[in-house]
């Protein structure tokens, strides 16, 4: 097999239907179940909340007294395994959810640690390590730490052979005992190292709380909602935050995100996002409810698809020579694959070629931009029903070495099958 060489299109045909036999053999049984466990989970938060036609009717103004609202937020904090969840269209992006859920947990003095390395790109403003906002956490006086469990491999530039560690230095106990909230991010973001499962989660949260019993353990959830049979809040975390134009709106959700955890640390966010007096119980709800319910529904069924496009990609790529994480094998706690193309022309021509398949938007030719909160050029595929949904099939990179292309998402298992054959002839004209 040639390095780096995706097949003919003729035998590439061949060669997906011989990956699609090896993953119905040893990968898709198990994200099947998870699938059935995650979504026997939402059902039952449905049914205990017994969720009416009366909940659909909204409340306008101030939206107080909004069963609606009131429901949604109950049947998100029985699924997503947390006492209490704060779900609002008035979040724009998960990152304002990770900023509602910091802010709420954090006064001026305190400490965030940050144990997974430097977070996802768009925080780095939030934080106040870029840029000079008047209103980040640095302006108002709260302190920032970081280090990284994650050991690189001796090739810095390859996803393969990161190991984790759930042991501290005793400078990083220290860290630990003397900060207010230990932050971590479940994805990998843009970065090579690789997403955190559950028991990894589970075992870190508890040498973290074994330190220091009081801190807030914080987790970044985007992407990994329903991946696995349990979210963080079951193994640990006191908050987690999220995006609904991520797993857990189903693709249907057009704007919003989350929170949710115990009860003290919610109520906390919703005062910063509304105002104290209102916190949660204030808000006009645009007639969405519906909606949000039925996103929810169907979020466990749309990550499985997912799930399996993914694994797809990932069988392909690995076979043609590239470097892929996770590989096509190992358990998955998010929805993004990643194919390390080496070439920023790849990169480029990648995202073109899924755009050009893209349900929206397929007439347009993504080129490499700088956008918002971002310090590279970035290269963006995303013909979404949703502008800006990762839960729908798009694909984005950085354009820096090693030129690794972020894949994810797919509403449709056949989507992205469709799309990788298009691509890998692209590659390989």
């Amino acid at each position: 097999m040639n390095s780096h060489c995706l097949s003919s299109p003729p035998a590439l045909h061949s060669q997906i239907l011989s990956a699609e036999a090896e993953l119905q053999a040893f990968v898709w049984p198990q994200q099947e179940a998870v699938y059935y466990e995650t979504f026997q989970r939402v059902l039952t938060g449905f049914v205990q909340n017994k969720v009416g036609e009366e909940h659909f009717l909204s409340v306008t103004g101030y939206g107080h007294d909004d069963l609606g609202r009131e429901v949604t937020d109950a049947v998100f904090a029985h699924a997503l395994q947390a006492e209490a969840a704060l779900v609002r269209v008035q979040i724009v992006s998960g990152t304002h959810a990770l900023s509602v859920g910091l802010n709420g947990c954090l006064q001026p003095g305190d400490t965030m640690l940050s144990i997974t390395g430097r977070p996802y790109d768009t925080l780095e403003e939030v934080i106040g390590l870029r840029g000079n906002s008047k209103h980040s956490l640095a302006a108002k006086q709260v302190q920032y730490q970081e280090f990284s469990i994650f050991n690189p491999p001796p090739q810095a530039e390859t996803a393969a052979g990161y190991t984790i560690r759930t042991t501290f230095t005793e400078t990083e106990a220290q860290q630990i005992r003397t900060a207010k909230l230990v932050f971590i991010q479940r994805s990998r973001g843009y970065s090579l190292r690789p997403s955190l499962t559950i028991p990894q989660l589970s075992e870190l949260i508890q040498a973290v709380k074994a330190i220091h019993p009081q801190v807030i353990v914080m987790v970044d959830n985007c992407y990994g909602e329903f991946t696995q049979t349990q979210e963080p809040t079951a193994v640990g975390a006191d908050l987690i935050a999220g995006s609904l134009i991520k797993n857990a709106g189903g693709g249907i959700v057009p704007a919003g995100g989350y929170v949710a955890g115990r009860a003290d640390l919610v109520a906390a966010c919703a005062d910063f996002l509304t105002c104290p007096g209102v916190g949660a119980d204030g808000g006009y709800t645009f007639n969405l409810t519906r909606v949000l319910l039925q996103g929810l529904y169907l979020a466990p069924g749309v990550v499985k698809e997912a799930l399996k496009g993914m694994s797809l990609a990932a069988k392909l790529f690995e076979q043609a020579g590239y470097d892929t994480a996770p590989h096509w094998q190992e358990s998955r706690s998010d929805i993004i694959q990643i194919l390390t193309l080496r070439e920023a022309d790849k990169l480029v021509k990648f995202c073109q070629v899924l755009q050009s398949l893209s349900p929206i938007n397929s007439h347009i030719t993504p080129i490499p931009a700088n956008p918002p909160g971002y310090a590279d050029e970035v290269v963006m595929a995303g013909g979404t029903f949703i502008d800006g949904s990762t839960l729908e099939l798009s694909a984005d990179g950085p354009l820096r070495p090693p030129y690794a292309v972020y894949l994810q998402g797919g509403l449709t298992y056949a989507h992205t099958r469709l799309a990788l054959q298009r691509i890998g002839e692209a590659l390989n004209p």
